[in-house]
């Protein structure tokens, strides 16, 4: 896994579509041709039992099962994922996923048959329960540099092919705090929702055998609760959001041991919970 296949615009299934448009500029109308990023439903469907249908990007779907499978914590290690496999038809995508058979037995207890629309990151859950996990706290994990984290910041904007070709979707990147070639951002995926784009990254980690821990996450959403349980349930110790946070994610990062910044761009940002993560220059 690498920066250069992020979202695999060239060589894997499309991920935007040409339709015509009629711009308007400044009183002017012209008729063009324009891209805008693709979609469809992806059913994840464990040993055979549909769990969930999801709106997603139709790439790098592989790392998206892993990711989503972890990150709801549907099993609690990597290697209690058995297998991964997609089929792709014209207009949706199915992912059969194996796992341990003990984590299968619980799946089913809390099975849930939703329909997750775009923006979907708590819909269908039967009960608060579920949908508000208890999260051990993470460790103390890395430290970085304001220099390292706007750094980022800067380089993830050229990392973004899909949003390149149409201004549309969300991106999540790792960063390896340093500098050298194995340091800075390692690895981008892109989702026209923002927790597929998280999913897919922390799946694309986990099959490249990194532990996501080893890294802070940056998203270029806005840092709502789901997206800090996400990451602190596979052991994130440091995510920053381009967006604003929610009240309800700063005290989940707080509890959990999260450091959250938002408000991340190129020359400021706010640090909301655990700031001795970020080293000052």
């Amino acid at each position: 896994m690498s920066i250069a296949d992020s979202g695999k615009p060239d060589d894997g299934p499309p991920v935007a579509a040409e339709v015509d448009v009629e711009r308007w500029r400044g009183g002017t109308v012209t008729r063009e041709r324009d891209l805008v990023a693709e979609e469809m439903p992806v059913a994840l469907v464990y040993h055979g039992v549909p769990h969930a249908v999801m709106l997603a990007t139709p790439a790098d779907l592989e790392d998206y099962a892993v990711g989503f499978t972890l990150s709801e914590g549907l099993v609690a290690r990597p290697d209690e994922i058995r297998g991964v496999e997609v089929t792709r038809g014209e207009e949706s995508a199915e992912v059969r996923i194996t796992v341990a058979w003990e984590r299968f037995s619980a799946l089913i207890d809390r099975r849930r048959n939703l329909t997750g629309r775009t923006g979907c990151g708590l819909c269908g859950e039967e009960t608060v329960e579920q949908a508000v996990r208890e999260l051990k706290p993470v460790g103390p994990g890395i430290r970085m540099s304001v220099a390292d984290l706007h750094a980022a910041i800067t380089q993830l904007g050229h990392l973004q092919p899909i949003n390149a070709r149409t201004g549309s979707v969300h991106a999540a990147a790792w960063v390896v705090p340093g500098q050298g070639a194995d340091k800075g951002i390692q690895l981008v995926r892109e989702d026209v929702g923002r927790h597929n784009a998280l999913d897919k990254t922390i799946g694309a980690l986990v099959r490249a055998g990194k532990d996501p821990a080893g890294g802070a996450l940056l998203l270029t959403s806005r840092a709502s609760f789901e997206m800090v349980q996400k990451s602190a349930a596979v052991g994130v110790t440091l995510v920053a959001a381009f967006s604003a946070p929610t009240a309800f994610a700063v005290r989940v990062a707080e509890r959990a041991g999260v450091t959250l910044v938002a408000f991340a761009r190129e020359s400021r940002h706010v640090v909301y919970t655990h700031p001795w993560r970020l080293e000052l220059p």
